[in-house]
């Protein structure tokens, strides 16, 4: 056996060090296993349940469609390597689909790494990035910013503070790459409204030993904003969030020996931090129906008070017996949704 990490009680556990603890990698897609619901997903084994499946039941009354998006996530994409390929394939395999999709919503993490690397590394990276979408997606493709797609915040104290001077710094590349106004931002399509978050921020003063370089959270001027946002959205208009890291998620309960020291330890680089007070928002505004989110390499359907919250695997990388792929998912007039996660 293995290792295991030497991890101090609360003290969040990187996703590397976790992977290093074997035997519960497998279990860890049990509670994911097809995207079905909590209490089902914990009693079917994963590799029995086709990821294919769509996750909501035919007993569903029949609404009307308002939208079908594709959800692309966790591509990951190095300057070489098979990752460019991968996704150029998945992309053309989206826009053959029949029903034809309108939409492409990317919940981040672009790039392989930009939080360790250097700038002429980060820059390649991008352009390999950049270069499968204008030669490949003839649909618009509405970004989310990932963790990895942050350039400089892994990188010693000393050099961080030498590029805290350069636009690019930060979040700044990935605004310039994906060409977005802002780092959260929001739109209407199919009579459904869309808030497009930023959830990677820098661990808090407090914690000065918090061990991982980001946190899952939204800062006060984002949250304010959303409040705004949902505040001024009528209630008969449905609302669906997109975040990278998920704001709400029960398999990364089991994404690594989380439970090992007798209680259960999840990252707050893993999933949001901040989930109290945002769920608390949700539930005064019964218009927000869905949220999608990546991060996790893993698929994921978690009802929560009303609002369904969506995780999807990575588009390029296999993982806790997820294969790559991406999410077609069917929006309704009525506010319902349901999906179909595609192997391509």
């Amino acid at each position: 056996m293995q290792n295991r990490p030497n991890i101090r009680p609360g003290r969040p556990i990187s996703r590397r060090d976790f992977l290093k603890v074997g035997g519960l990698a497998g279990a860890a897609s049990v509670l994911a296993a097809c995207g079905g619901t909590v209490s089902e997903a914990t009693q079917v084994p994963a590799q029995l349940c086709p990821t294919s499946a769509p996750t909501e039941t035919a007993s569903q009354p029949a609404a009307e469609i308002a939208l079908r998006i594709a959800h692309i996530t966790d591509m990951h994409i190095a300057a070489g390597g098979p990752s460019a390929q991968d996704f150029a394939r998945a992309l053309r395999n989206i826009q053959a689909r029949l029903p034809s999709i309108d939409l492409i919503i990317n919940t981040g993490d672009c790039v392989g790494d930009a939080l360790g690397f250097e700038k002429d590394s980060v820059q390649a990276q991008w352009d390999a990035f950049t270069g499968v979408v204008r030669a490949e997606a003839s649909l618009p493709i509405q970004h989310a910013i990932g963790n990895h797609d942050v350039w400089g915040w892994g990188l010693p104290t000393a050099e961080q503070k030498s590029l805290s001077s350069d636009p690019l710094f930060g979040k700044g590349f990935a605004l310039k790459e994906l060409n977005l106004p802002n780092r959260y931002y929001t739109f209407d399509l199919g009579g459904w409204r869309f808030l497009v978050l930023d959830s990677t921020h820098l661990p808090p003063p407090e914690y000065p030993e918090y061990g991982q370089s980001y946190i899952g959270e939204l800062d006060d001027e984002q949250y304010n904003w959303l409040v705004q946002q949902l505040e001024a959205t009528p209630q008969s208009m449905p609302v669906c969030v997109a975040s990278h890291i998920p704001i709400i998620s029960a398999c990364e309960l089991l994404d690594g020996p989380t439970e090992f020291r007798g209680n259960w330890l999840v990252p707050g680089a893993w999933v949001h931090i901040d989930a109290r007070r945002l769920w608390a928002l949700f539930w005064q505004h019964r218009n927000v129906k869905l949220c999608l989110s990546g991060h996790t390499h893993q698929v994921e359907d978690v009802r929560y008070h009303g609002v369904k919250y969506l995780s999807d695997g990575s588009i390029t990388v296999p993982y806790m017996d997820f294969q790559p792929g991406y999410a077609v998912v069917n929006l309704y007039k009525d506010g319902s949704s349901d999906s179909e996660f595609v192997n391509y």
